[in-house]
């Protein structure tokens, strides 16, 4: 079975496929994930890592886009 974590959680050259975008984050922001490509099912890989977790920059359906640690803690993926 694999393992669902927060996107914050993982590390450099991680892949996951998303399962669900919190609903605490506030509804403008999940909106916002939604409409960059962050739809369940969709695969996610970690590409960078800032030193202290902030910012952390990801591919998404073939494009590069920048998360916030904050916002990254919103998205539940599981682990491929």
């Amino acid at each position: 079975m694999a393992e669902k974590v927060k996107l914050s959680k993982l590390k450099v050259g991680q892949e996951g496929s998303v399962t669900s975008i919190s609903s605490a984050a506030g509804s403008v922001l999940k909106k916002r994930l939604l409409d960059m490509g962050c739809v369940a099912g969709c695969k996610i890989k970690v590409k960078k890592l800032a030193p202290l977790g902030d910012p952390v920059e990801i591919t998404v359906k073939n494009y590069s886009l920048t998360l916030r640690k904050q916002e990254a803690d919103a998205i539940e993926v599981e682990i491929q």
